[in-house]
């Protein structure tokens, strides 16, 4: 069957009819927007700069960080521009490219959190020879597997996608081009396409979150031979990893692994895995990690004092000139 492509752009319903509720929005989700980037920013920057933050645990953390920030930004300045404008469109390349990025964040974001737990099972399981096992040879090893893992699973995506016809319907009711709403305007039947992508986005968010569980649960039977100092850190860490991969993955497996249909509660399911999860991460991590915190405040006093001593030298060097001139 030679497909047709005679829809050039796809046009979106949105999170509200309502001009009054868009602007509310627009100003809601830019503010969340600007703390998941500055928010998540700073963990990078305090992960890089930062001597006590070199292990693993915290190199996965600033990967991870990084990722977030790219993952919201496949959805939410088009979130963001469409609150604006009066007809919400996306080219067909632009919906296929949103599509792509958006599961290739998402995709690097599930096996990172894969990453992670391992890295915690080997720290509380392996602890003498942890710092063998999990070198940087090893951890850039993971991280670029991650990647590849992500860009993977997107490429078989947008694959599956791209075998649809779409010759008619062009209205998404969404804010943004996913495989289950596409599914809906295809001129054709989508039964066997639709079981594909339920087998690769479903069965991988089923599958990480089941290793995930199990991984922690191996862990938490681990520390009851810990002692009491011991354990609580240990626990503390893995609890902040725990409430992520929740967040993160709750909402995938009721998007993802299901029929091929979609239900009013989408775009809400959606809000949260693009935009409130990213946004709790840094959250999550920083306020439940001392290290992270007293690394934070190192920071902030040496960027003040930079600060300072930059305004200092400007200050000097204006009075010096003022008074040569003079």
């Amino acid at each position: 069957m030679a497909h047709t492509y005679n829809v050039t752009e796809f046009i979106f319903l949105g999170l509200s009819h309502s001009q009054e509720v868009q602007r509310v929005c627009f100003v809601i989700f830019l503010l969340l927007y600007m703390a998941i980037v500055l928010g998540n920013f700073l963990i990078v920057l305090t992960v890089m700069t930062s001597r006590s933050l070199g292990s693993p645990m915290y190199f996965f953390l600033s990967y991870l960080s990084f990722v977030e920030i790219c993952y919201s930004s496949t959805t939410v300045p088009k979130l963001l521009s469409d609150q604006l404008a009066e007809r919400k469109t996306i080219s067909w390349w632009g919906c296929m490219t949103q599509l792509f990025f958006m599961h290739f964040f998402g995709g690097t974001e599930i096996f990172l959190l894969t990453v992670m737990a391992y890295d915690r099972y080997v720290a509380i399981c392996k602890p003498l020879n942890y710092t063998t096992i999990m070198n940087q040879q090893v951890c850039m090893v993971l991280v670029g597997m991650a990647w590849v893992g992500g860009f993977m699973h997107s490429f078989a995506q947008i694959l599956l996608v791209f075998q649809l016809p779409f010759c008619g319907p062009n209205v998404i009711d969404h804010y943004f081009c996913d495989v289950l709403p596409l599914l809906q305007l295809a001129c054709s039947d989508t039964f066997l396409i639709g079981l594909l992508i339920v087998a690769n986005g479903g069965t991988l968010s089923v599958t990480s979150f089941v290793i995930l569980l199990v991984s922690y649960v191996v862990i938490l039977l681990h520390l009851r031979t810990r002692s009491s100092e011991g354990r609580r850190k240990a626990l503390s860490t893995c609890g902040s990893h725990i409430t992520v991969v929740m967040l993160f993955f709750v909402p995938c497996v009721f998007i993802y692994l299901r029929p091929s249909t979609t239900l009013p509660i989408d775009k809400m399911v959606a809000v949260f895995y693009t935009v409130v999860t990213p946004l709790l991460n840094p959250v999550i991590y920083s306020l439940r990690n001392a290290e992270v915190k007293k690394a934070m405040k190192k920071l902030w006093i040496r960027i003040e004092a930079d600060s300072w001593y930059c305004s200092w030298v400007w200050n000097d060097a204006q009075s010096k000139l003022k008074g040569h001139n003079g």
